[in-house]
């Protein structure tokens, strides 16, 4: 669950794509593009890029049973300015996210997987669904993947919000961070000390990344370091956290693995899991798009595919 956006791409000052972005929603398609069964819920506006927004939903597998088309409401649009690595600077035009009308939530059952973040997660005005979902997600035994995605342009807002950020978390099977989140959100970079100080306390699990940097895994247990792999031609850098999440996600589903089993995986475990999140990551850095490539093969990115 989380909010919708019309990603439009320029390299050297002219526009170069336009794709249909938002956090979860780059996660969604890549989920859905992988052959999972999924859903998503959130809303956009009753305007052309609202309705090609709803289609491309469902022409690449997702569920839009829970997706709200808004009539008077204008859907969202950012800029992402990319550099020569592929990195993106963004400015949005958006409205803070609120709630319209009736809205539903799908039903959920023990092994599925919630996903939400970012800003959409935090503020006040989406706050009766999220905290709905989260009741939901525990009462039906879900795991609950939360991307805390908290962008600079939020940080006035940051003490406000942090109560609701709080509850995500202690209602949140795995958390994971970038290094920039946690500077936006707790003015520091030391991830172990992040961990400790702020996310155990309410979360048992913390999955820090750090771009091309490693990726850090804490357990009540253990700490477990994994190197990135190197992505060659790389053309855009934007939803490859989003995709590293629906990888994650996609994996927990394929392994079977149950949201009170998290916490005690053992290295080798974890280390399969990052694994796959990383290989849809580099899949949607080496396109243009916000996820990963549509004719990729299953078993490219699920090596478990082949298995009984």
């Amino acid at each position: 669950m989380g909010e919708t956006i019309l990603d439009i791409l320029f390299r050297n000052g002219q526009p170069e794509a336009a794709v249909h972005g938002g956090s979860t929603f780059n996660s969604i398609i890549s989920v859905g593009r992988a052959g999972v069964p999924c859903t998503f819920v959130g809303y956009t506006g009753a305007d052309m890029v609202g309705q090609q927004t709803a289609s491309f939903l469902r022409d690449n597998g997702v569920c839009t049973d829970h997706f709200q088309i808004r009539q008077g409401e204008k859907s969202a649009v950012s800029l992402a300015f990319l550099a020569d690595s592929g990195d993106a600077n963004y400015l949005f035009y958006t409205e803070k996210p609120h709630l319209a009308g009736p809205w539903t939530l799908p039903e959920m059952a023990k092994g599925d997987v919630l996903l939400f973040g970012s800003y959409y997660a935090a503020c006040h005005g989406m706050r009766p669904q999220i905290t709905e979902a989260l009741r939901k997600a525990a009462k039906a035994g879900a795991a609950v993947f939360y991307d805390l995605n908290f962008r600079p342009s939020h940080q006035p807002e940051r003490e406000e919000l942090m109560p609701n950020i709080v509850e995500n978390l202690t209602h949140s099977t795995v958390v994971r961070g970038s290094t920039d989140d946690f500077e936006v959100l707790y003015a520091s970079r030391d991830a172990r000390d992040i961990y400790i100080r702020y996310v155990s306390p309410h979360c048992p699990c913390l999955i820090c990344t750090a771009g091309a940097g490693e990726i850090l895994v804490f357990t009540p247990s253990d700490t477990f370091r994994f190197e990135a792999p190197k992505i060659e031609n790389v053309v855009s850098t934007v939803g490859a956290g989003d995709s590293f999440n629906a990888g994650f996600a996609c994996a927990l589903i394929w392994q079977g693995i149950m949201p009170q089993d998290i916490p005690n995986l053992p290295r080798d475990a974890w280390q399969r899991l990052i694994h796959i999140a990383c290989l849809f990551a580099g899949e949607t850095c080496r396109s243009k798009e916000n996820y990963i490539n549509y004719e990729t093969p299953h078993s490219h990115l699920n090596p478990f595919s082949n298995r009984t």
